[in-house]
Order: structure tokens, then sequence, then C-alpha cells
């Protein structure tokens, strides 16, 4: 597999060799989905709330006697029936959210992102990618001459911070290493840049 080189200016210089292994896998989507899926389920902190019928404020008086009034029989306040009522399954903050997926899965997951995003042309390379200060404007202006500032991660070697504060204002952006590359953004963004030292990282990662 081949993947385009872009310069300064997002023109295509020349390509880089990539392991088919990694960017030349088929695309499995129920694979994919069940990465994104758990991805976000355990990213879930589960501290909602409910209160149940023995929790709400109520009064333990019968609201109206048993028989003879032609009403439906009632015993108490607090029925999941009644308007202020407590919940018959409320949602308690240790309930558990999270989904299993083994090292192989994930790892086989983020390999047919990549390869279905080098396939569509969304995944490019860059020697390097770093900007002077840390000026939003300057990032602005770069990633608009390479065409990519609509929606846009990049995938840098290494923490720069020039490079992380710039992008922090910019909404449809998003700087990450490649150990933090994950799933959803992969999914989420239209392009991904890469630069060829985080190239070798990841290949390095999910080999």
């Amino acid at each position: 597999m081949e993947l385009k080189l872009l310069n300064a200016e997002g023109q295509s210089s020349s390509n880089v060799d990539a392991p088919d292994t990694i960017f030349g896998r088929d695309y499995n989507e129920a694979l994919i989905h069940q990465v994104v899926v758990a991805y976000q389920a355990n990213a879930r902190s589960g501290n909602r709330k409910q209160l149940g019928r023995d929790e709400v404020h109520h009064t333990t008086k019968k609201p109206w006697r048993q028989k003879g009034t032609g009403r439906a029989r009632a015993g108490m306040s607090s029925s999941p029936l009644w308007r202020g009522g407590g919940r018959a399954f409320p949602n308690s903050p240790d309930e558990n959210f999270s989904h299993k997926v083994n090292k192989k899965m994930y790892r086989a997951g983020l390999c047919s992102i990549l390869s279905q995003l080098a396939r569509e042309g969304r995944l490019n390379v860059v020697e390097s990618f770093a900007v002077e200060a840390p000026k939003t404007k300057l990032l602005s202006e770069k990633l608009k001459t390479m065409g990519c500032l609509d929606s846009v991660l990049v995938i840098t070697e290494d923490f720069n911070e020039n490079l992380m504060l710039a992008a922090r204002n910019l909404v449809n952006v998003l700087v990450v290493e490649p150990r933090y590359a994950d799933p959803v953004s992969l999914v989420f963004y239209k392009k991904v840049l890469i630069t060829k030292a985080a190239l070798t990282m990841i290949e390095e990662m999910l080999a």
C-alpha cells in the first residue's frame, strides 16, 4: 500500500510505502461498529441517578379506601404509575456500561479503519507538522493552504505545545499522538494527516 506524501501546499509530491497488514485490510463493517460502540460505551461515567419508589418523598397513607369509590385500587402515592412517584427500574450511579473487546479485535478494527481511509484518499502523510508560535491563526492558514481546514485529525509523533495550543480553538481540528488515535476520531474526521515519524510508531503499535 502506498500513501500520498503531501507538501506544505497540500500537493502530492511522492508516495510512502505502508505495510498491507495495517493499511491494506478488507473493510469489516461489523468489527468497526463493535469497536466504535465499545469505545464510546467504555467512556461513559455512569453517574446518573433516579429515585425508586422507596426513595421519593411521599406519605404512607392510603390515598382512598380500597372499595366503594369506583376508582382503581391505590396503596401509596409513590407508585411508579403516579405523577411524582418513583421509577420502577431506576438508574443507579454504579451501573456498568463497559463492553469487552479483545486487544486483537481492537487492533484489527483500527487497521480496518485506516485501510478504508487510505482507499478513500482521506489518509495522507506529511514530512512534519508544526507551527512557529501557539497562534490559532497560523495553524488555520496552514490547514487552509493544505485544504484540510473543514475537518482534520492530525497525528504527530510527540507532544508539540505550540501545535496543541494553536488547535485548541479550532472546532473541527484535533491534534493527538499515535497512542491516543482512537477509532471514534478516525471515523469522525473527514481527513487524517499523519507525520512520517508517527506513521512508523503506528506501524509498531499495530504490528
